[in-house]
């Protein structure tokens, strides 16, 4: 039997849809309702980490605090709905700028989760948390170590009997032989594992931002960490998220910077 081109290469077509896939993957859509909150600037959200609890993009050493890089920003709606239309699917921390409405200051409010710090880690969710007797442990060892920064405070705790992850914030404003004034201040995700008996830091530590700015402008910021807003699931499906910015009178308020 003779063969034609056509014979050989019609055959070929499927199989290429099939391994490539026929339809692409949908985007989902994600509705930010922020109830009562004033003074909303800005609802993005951050798509830090790929599979392996690697950064996306490196940290940027000129970052600002008052323009954050995003992967995308929502719409304002109407009654304080923020729309993101078409978020390709994945796990993202919510951040939201505001203005304080009585004082005028400046309001930055994100989610995160703890990343893996080693490789083959698995990742913990931003609302793990661990029992007060680790917690203390381990609040202790960071007291007790060294640190170029005058200020080094675990915000958020979380993990499982073998491991535990810190939110820390880390702020340096004591002055300095650089820039007159200056100061910083980075978050990062520190691990203890443990090892023979007692909880022991790893060297290694995920980054998740540093700032340099003037001491007089970071004592203005109110920069907050919630767990509510870390680690929200997009596929296709539509995701609501509820969320109001805490009152300056709430007796329970997220952990961060707040002015000083």
């Amino acid at each position: 039997m003779k063969l034609t081109r056509s014979s050989i290469v019609l055959p070929i077509v499927p199989c290429l849809l099939f391994v490539l896939g026929q339809t692409p993957v949908k985007a989902g859509k994600v509705t930010v309702d922020l109830g009562d909150s004033k003074g909303v600037t800005l609802a993005a959200a951050l798509n830090r980490w790929d599979r392996d609890g690697n950064l996306r993009r490196p940290v940027d050493p000129k970052a600002k605090i008052d323009a954050p890089r995003v992967d995308a920003t929502a719409v304002h709606a109407g009654n304080n709905k923020w729309v993101f239309e078409n978020l390709p699917p994945g796990k993202y921390d919510l951040l939201i700028m505001a203005r304080d409405p009585e004082t005028g200051n400046p309001v930055r409010v994100e989610g995160w989760q703890y990343a893996p710090v080693l490789e083959f880690d698995p990742f913990f969710p931003p609302h793990a948390t661990t029992d007060d007797d680790t917690r203390r442990l381990i609040t202790e060892q960071i007291k007790k170590s060294r640190h170029y920064e005058n200020k080094v405070v675990p915000l958020y705790m979380g993990g499982d009997k073998k491991a535990v992850r810190v939110l820390l914030m880390l702020i340096r404003d004591k002055p300095t032989s650089y820039t007159p004034g200056a100061g910083t201040i980075r978050h990062e995700i520190w691990q203890y594992t443990w090892n023979y008996g007692g909880w022991q830091k790893e060297k290694r530590t995920k980054v998740l931002d540093r700032i340099l700015l003037q001491v007089s402008e970071l004592r203005r910021w109110t920069w907050l960490w919630d767990a509510k807003l870390g680690g929200i699931e997009v596929k296709s499906q539509p995701v609501t998220v509820k969320y109001e910015l805490p009152e300056r009178s709430a007796v329970q308020r997220p952990k961060g910077l707040y002015p000083y």
